[in-house]
């Protein structure tokens, strides 16, 4: 639902992917960002209106995005997807970061667009580590990247597992991205994915940047 530059990305990305995508907006001027190529469904009307989805074939849907600009109107229709229809896989575009917050807990997949852009540019402005990559709804889990520091080089990856309290749950080495197993060494260069429960963060960048403890 929603035929902005969101949803008219979207949906041409899912068919690049070879899904079957049907797009709802109450302006039918809106599809024309879609572009000639696009070969999905165009359905005019209001898309929390049941009528509507039926004709843009939810009975058949594995999966439904709100991403229009109203946040009532795509919590409505996120709403009526997963609990009129059945559809599990759920996600609703959300400006208010409080009201995502919300929605989150109640099962429904929330992209709150302004809070999500500002972390963004405060994960490149900051210190590593001062603001996580992303934090569970409960506020009990996050994930960072950082840098490896020059103390890590050449240690393996379980050691600093082990000293941290942390996993590492993956590396982006050389462009590629890896996950690391019990022989894995850290590199210079490396960049680390670390999952941390939130209390054990001062923890976690005090082992990292002092460098590994004597066995």
């Amino acid at each position: 639902m929603g035929c902005g530059r969101v949803g008219s990305t979207l949906a041409k990305s899912l068919e690049d992917r070879t899904h079957t995508v049907s797009v709802i907006d109450s302006n039918p001027d809106a599809f024309r960002r879609l572009g000639p190529s696009f070969n999905g469904t165009k359905v005019t009307g209001i898309g929390f209106d049941q009528d509507v989805l039926e004709r843009a074939g939810i009975e058949k849907a594995d999966a439904f995005a709100a991403v229009s600009s109203g946040d009532n109107s795509n919590i409505i229709a996120a709403r009526v997807a997963r609990e009129t229809f059945g559809i599990q896989q759920v996600v609703a575009r959300i400006y208010d970061p409080g009201r995502a917050e919300v929605y989150q807990r109640l099962g429904i997949t929330t992209v709150a667009t302004v809070k999500w852009t500002a972390d963004q540019v405060l994960r490149r402005l900051l210190p590593a580590g001062a603001e996580p990559d992303f934090r569970d709804p409960s506020g009990t889990i996050r994930v960072d990247h950082v840098p490896v520091t020059e103390q890590w080089i050449g240690q393996r990856t379980v050691k600093f597992q082990g000293q941290s309290g942390s996993r590492i749950a993956w590396i982006d080495r050389l462009g590629e991205g890896m996950i690391p197993d019990r022989e894995t060494v850290i590199q210079e260069g490396d960049l680390l994915h670390l999952v941390m429960r939130e209390e054990a963060a001062d923890r976690v960048y005090e082992v990292f940047y002092n460098g590994p403890e004597d066995d």
